[in-house]
């Protein structure tokens, strides 16, 4: 009676000849063109954690499976992995649990529980005004990933003055910044940021610091 339960299933919803729409549907990212569960049409597989039943499949080559185990009698699953193993799904891209990845070549992160923590791969200093590069800004170079700091003298004469003297605002600076942001590393070091004019010349800048919430646990030896 098990094994018939799928064939019983098969011939209720499934009609031959296949009619099928002309131009297959346009996917989400991760989300690969597969034939549904007639091997009929095609249509877009299912991911983690979104609903699946005999027709609309998961995405069997993330390893995912339709779990009927939490599913009232009668209705539709969801798509989990098939051993039940953990992961995240980053970009429409599921890894595994203890997996490092990179989704941009500024970041670097690691799936860990069911969500993921990443480090910054770019260098994140704050260059503050100097006499010698009052104006510092940071910018994008084409075909380097990371952003660099460039002086722009907007202001030649009063490069000039901020070689002699430090350089006296003609105004009281009212000081005005942020809070701190929460740590980008929920273990482990990692920087908060806050915007700011608490600096020579009261401009506003991005200020970063480094912070730690708790030390990482320790990997299971090998």
């Amino acid at each position: 009676s098990v094994m018939s339960l799928p064939l019983q299933v098969c011939a209720q919803l499934c009609r031959r000849p296949c009619y099928c729409p002309w131009v297959p549907p346009h996917c989400p990212r991760g989300s690969p063109l597969v034939l549904d569960g007639c091997g009929c049409c095609k249509i877009c597989a299912r991911r983690l954690g979104e609903p699946c039943d005999f027709l609309h499949v998961c995405d069997q080559s993330q390893g995912l499976v339709c779990d009927y185990s939490t599913a009232p009698a009668g209705t539709g699953g969801t798509c989990n992995f098939e051993d039940d193993e953990e992961g995240c799904e980053v970009n429409g891209r599921l890894y595994r649990d203890g997996e490092v990845f990179q989704p941009s070549c500024k970041l670097q992160c690691r799936c860990l529980d069911g969500g993921f923590t990443c480090i910054p791969l770019c260098q994140e200093d704050v260059r503050l005004p100097t006499p010698d590069c009052p104006y510092p800004r940071r910018v994008e170079i084409p075909g380097k990933c990371c952003p660099e700091w460039i002086c722009e003298a907007q202001d030649q004469h009063l490069l000039r003055d901020a070689r002699a003297v430090s350089p006296v605002l003609p105004y009281p600076c009212q000081e005005w910044g942020t809070e701190w942001s929460a740590c980008s590393a929920t273990c482990g070091m990692g920087f908060a940021t806050r915007v700011s004019n608490q600096n020579r010349y009261c401009r506003l800048e991005t200020q970063r610091r480094l912070c730690m919430v708790r030390p990482c646990p320790a990997l299971p030896a090998a």
